[in-house]
C-alpha cells in the first residue's frame, strides 16, 4: 500500500501570514520518509479549497522544496482550461521536479466554477475525454491543429518538452462507476473518496475498472491504481484523537455541505439547505462524522492498520492522506510521525 498526503483545505478565509506553511513542510516530510506522492487540488470561488485555485503553480512550489516525492494533480479540471495550456503548465513542473509529475484529471461538478468556460459546462464529461487524449498527444511531444487569431490552422507543440515520455494519468470520480469504466478504458488509474460511497460499493465499481482496463485492445498487462482519498490524523490515544479532529472534521463538512448536498450534476439543487432546520443540519453532520471517525484514518496507528486492510482488501492501492482539515498546523505535523509508523507497518 502506497501512502500520500492530500492537502483539500478550509481555512482560505483565516488570517495567517503563512496559509502555506503545512504545505511546505508536509511535502519536506513526505520526501524525506519516502511517503509516494503529494497532491493538491484545483478549486475555486468557495473557501472550501479555496488555496488551491491551480495546481500547477501549487506543485511548483512543491518541487523547490523536494527531490524525490511524486508532485501530482489532485485534480485539473480539465474542460475549464485549453488542453495546449495544460500540458504547457504541467510540463513545466515536469522539468523543476525532475520528472516526478503526474495529473488526475476531473469534469468538475460545481456550475459556478464554470464561470471560467461556461460553454463548456453541458459538456463537460464527454470533453474530459477528448482532453485527457489530447494531453496526451502533445506530452509525447505530437502536434496538435489549432486555429491561430486571423483564422488560419497552425500545428504546435508543447514546449519546454517534458522530462517524462508518458504522463502519468489519473480520472477522478466522486463515485459514478461510469467514471470508473472510463478510466479504465483509457488506461489511467482511479483517484476517489469515501464521501458518497462505502468500501463495499467502491470494491465492486474497482472490479469494474479493473475489467475496462484488461479489455482494452492495446491492454499491457498494467493491473491499474486506485488511490483513495482519506481524512487522516493519528495519535497514541484514540479518545484523544477523537476529541482533537471533531471540531475541525464538523466544520470542514459544514463548509462543504453546500458544495457536496446542494449542487446535482444539472446544476440544479438536489437540496435546498435553507429549509433545513438546525437540528436536521447537526443531525446529518453528527452522522457523517461518525462515520469518517470509524472508516477514516482517525484516531491510533492500531486502529488505522485495520482500516487500511479493509481499503487493501477492497482493491486500494494508495492511501491519499488528507490532512488538512482545520486542525492546528502544529498538531498536523507532528501527527505525521505517527503516520509514517502506520506506513512502515503496512510494509511490513
Amino acid at each position: 500500500m502506497d501512502f500520500s498526503l492530500f492537502y483539500f483545505a478550509n481555512n482560505s478565509n483565516e488570517e495567517d501570514s503563512d496559509r502555506y506553511r503545512l504545505l511546505r513542510e508536509g511535502a519536506r516530510f513526505a520526501d524525506a520518509f519516502g511517503f509516494a506522492a503529494i497532491w493538491t487540488p484545483e478549486r475555486h470561488f468557495h473557501p472550501f479549497g479555496g488555496l488551491y485555485p491551480n495546481p500547477s503553480v501549487t506543485s511548483a512550489a512543491i518541487a523547490a522544496v523536494t527531490e524525490r516525492v511524486k508532485i501530482r494533480a489532485g485534480s485539473v479540471v480539465a474542460p475549464l482550461h485549453h488542453p495546449l495550456r495544460i500540458a504547457e503548465e504541467w510540463s513545466v513542473v515536469d522539468n523543476l521536479s525532475h520528472g516526478r509529475v503526474g495529473i488526475s484529471f476531473a469534469s468538475g461538478w460545481h456550475a459556478t466554477d464554470y464561470a471560467l468556460r461556461p460553454e463548456n459546462y453541458a459538456e463537460r464529461k464527454r470533453l474530459l475525454g477528448e482532453y485527457v487524449a489530447t494531453v496526451r498527444r502533445l506530452w509525447r511531444g505530437e502536434a496538435v491543429s489549432v486555429v491561430d487569431g486571423v483564422g488560419e490552422t497552425q500545428e504546435v507543440r508543447v514546449y519546454p518538452p517534458p522530462v517524462q515520455p508518458e504522463l502519468p494519468v489519473w480520472i477522478t470520480s466522486a463515485g459514478g462507476v461510469e467514471t470508473f469504466r472510463m478510466a479504465g478504458q483509457l488506461g489511467a488509474g482511479v483517484l476517489t473518496h469515501l464521501l458518497d460511497q462505502d468500501l463495499d460499493t467502491l470494491s465492486v465499481k474497482i472490479k469494474e475498472y479493473r475489467a475496462a482496463l484488461a479489455g482494452r485492445p492495446d491492454a499491457d498487462g498494467w493491473p491499474g491504481h486506485v488511490a483513495l482519498m482519506i481524512h487522516t490524523y493519528l495519535d497514541e490515544d484514540e479518545a484523544a484523537a477523537r476529541e482533537l479532529v471533531r471540531e475541525p472534521l464538523t466544520g470542514y463538512m459544514r463548509s462543504s455541505l453546500g458544495l457536496m448536498v446542494g449542487s446535482r450534476p444539472d446544476g440544479k439543487r438536489a437540496v435546498d439547505l435553507s429549509k433545513l432546520s438546525a437540528e436536521d443540519t447537526e443531525f446529518l453532520l453528527d452522522r457523517a462524522f461518525t462515520r469518517y471517525f470509524d472508516h477514516g484514518l482517525l484516531g491510533t496507528v492500531t486502529k488505522a492498520r485495520q482500516v487500511v486492510d479493509q481499503y487493501r482488501d477492497a482493491g486500494v492501492d494508495e492511501v491519499a492522506c488528507l490532512i488538512d482539515f482545520g486542525l492546528p498546523v502544529d498538531s498536523v505535523l507532528s501527527g505525521l510521525t505517527r503516520l509514517d509508523q502506520l506506513r512502515k507497518a503496512c510494509d511490513r
